[in-house]
């Protein structure tokens, strides 16, 4: 079946972020997400999913473990289990990226980004 942002499951996180389900199923999530300018999320980890960050549009820093990345448009990370991580919009301008997470081999479901 056909999806677009237009027509997939819309959420708030954070105060002003923006995130649309484009898949989601117990093996697969794909949230296509906004920050606007100067926005950040929680500092978190998950126990047993592995994700990748994928920048559509603008300049994304993600901090793992410490460590400071950019992301330009069309550049993305992995982040594996138990990684502690946080995605910023440091820049003046709002920020659009794929964010692909699969669960861990015990089976247990995804967690939720914005809830941890």
């Amino acid at each position: 079946m056909k999806i677009s942002k237009q027509y997939a499951e819309h959420y708030i996180w954070g105060e002003q972020c923006d995130g649309w389900h484009l898949v989601k199923n117990n093996d697969l999530s794909i949230i296509h997400e906004r920050m606007p300018a100067k926005t950040v999320e929680v500092n978190h980890y998950h126990h047993h999913a592995q994700q990748f960050f994928f920048v559509l549009s603008g300049t994304a820093t993600i901090d793992i473990d410490g460590e400071l990345i950019v992301l330009q448009k069309n550049e993305g990370i992995e982040v594996p289990p138990l990684k502690p991580h946080q995605m910023r919009n440091d820049s003046g301008e709002e920020v659009e990226f794929l964010v692909i997470s699969q669960k861990g081999a015990s089976g247990s479901p995804l967690l939720q980004r914005w809830a941890e």
